[in-house]
């Protein structure tokens, strides 16, 4: 695999095995930007560099990538995914790659578009676009997408979807949004999800946003097959080090397999461990064991 994806991160960005779903938490100062682009990256990378892989990698690999972002609009991943080698706009055309916008025109007034969505247009970039604030609205327009998708094989991301929670009120709680995410997954591959896991939405909540938001998070935790956390330093910076990313298996993955890296039908070397990363100015990233 490609150097862009460190050797001790590989065995978490692999495809995962069918039906899964993984959850990556982030929390104020430690995005989980970095994470997104390298699963975009380890599952689209090999149908681009050749389209006619062996039939064994052919099984584990995703046919194609869609990608629902609530926080950060197209042009962000385009330029995160270039720096890795990555060209979205030649993916999209290819029907390998789809983004969902929901952060454009959303919350749209009158049907009006900011001038985020007017430069995202105006790149000419095949994509879809959520305007529905509604589970069901947000749900359907996904779906679309996925149904067309190449083969029916694909990835789904939904990169923050806790948007909604925090500018919904109680339109939207956190039931509406698993059996929104429940349904999706029905029709996908494997799922990743991200989410924010700051103290204040997950240690005792008390406002009806903390309450919604910590059981959203705690049952995506629980049906996952394992989940990747990042935070800071618990002394503080560091020139050199970014954050701490833990992984814990969750209950499915646990039923899948255990927790010695041996998922039943799936990958070989998932295990709970706890890593330092750090994230350079061009993109690069460095994950390490403490001392190293």
């Amino acid at each position: 695999m490609s150097t862009r994806i460190p050797p001790l991160l590989e065995p978490y960005i692999h495809i995962p095995q069918s039906g899964s779903l993984i959850l990556l938490t982030s929390v104020l100062g430690a995005s989980t930007n970095w994470l997104v682009l390298r699963f975009l990256y380890n599952a689209l990378s090999s149908v681009s560099r050749d389209p006619h892989a062996a039939e064994a990698e052919a099984e584990t690999a995703a046919a194609a990538v869609v990608l629902v972002s609530f926080m950060r609009d197209f042009e962000f991943w385009k330029d995160g995914a270039r720096r890795l080698g990555l060209d979205l706009q030649q993916l999209t055309r290819a029907g390998q790659f789809t983004f969902i916008d929901g952060l454009t025109t959303l919350f749209a007034v009158d049907g009006t578009e900011s001038l985020s969505s007017q430069r995202t247009h105006a790149a000419a970039t095949p994509q879809a676009v959520l305007d529905d604030p509604t589970a069901a609205g947000v749900g359907a327009t996904i779906l679309r997408q996925v149904k067309v998708a190449r083969n029916g094989r694909v990835l789904l991301v939904l990169d923050q979807p806790d948007l909604l929670l925090a500018a919904t009120e109680d339109d939207i709680g956190a039931v509406g949004m698993m059996a929104m995410i429940m349904g999706l997954r029905e029709y996908v591959h494997s799922t990743v999800v991200t989410l924010a896991a700051d103290s204040p939405l997950t240690q005792s909540p008390t406002t009806p946003l903390e309450i919604q938001h910590s059981a959203f998070l705690v049952t995506l935790a629980h049906q996952a097959s394992y989940v990747m956390s990042l935070r800071l330093l618990d002394t503080g910076t560091a020139k050199d080090v970014s954050g701490v990313m833990r992984v814990t298996m969750g209950p499915e993955g646990v039923d899948g397999g255990g927790r010695d890296g041996e998922e039943e039908g799936g990958d070989v070397g998932v295990e709970e461990r706890e890593l330092l990363y750090y994230v350079g100015g061009d993109g690069g990233v460095k994950v390490f064991e403490r001392g190293q």
